[in-house]
């Protein structure tokens, strides 16, 4: 999975979610990526719910909110992350 900046968990298990998140954002600053867009999709609002509630747990986040329209709107959450 390229370490760009952008993580679409349709691809994945929810079940692997918090794990995935927390392994990609740990690899994104690694890299220098500080802006990160979680693309969760709009559905029943579950795996927001999910990526929401892990982010203020993970030492590396500096600030998350629910992306702008033009960027999916309640169905992703931008991420910066702390520099290392």
């Amino acid at each position: 999975m390229p370490v760009d900046g952008n993580l679409d968990l349709h691809l994945f298990q929810p079940r692997d979610v918090k794990a995935l998140v927390t392994e990609y954002l740990w690899a994104c600053q690694q890299k220098g990526v500080l802006d990160v867009r979680i693309i969760h999709g709009k559905g029943t609002g579950a795996l927001r719910r999910t990526v929401q509630t892990l982010l203020p747990t993970l030492p590396e986040v500096a600030h998350f909110q629910t992306a702008s329209e033009a960027d999916g709107g309640w169905g992703a959450t931008w991420v910066r992350l702390k520099p290392l």
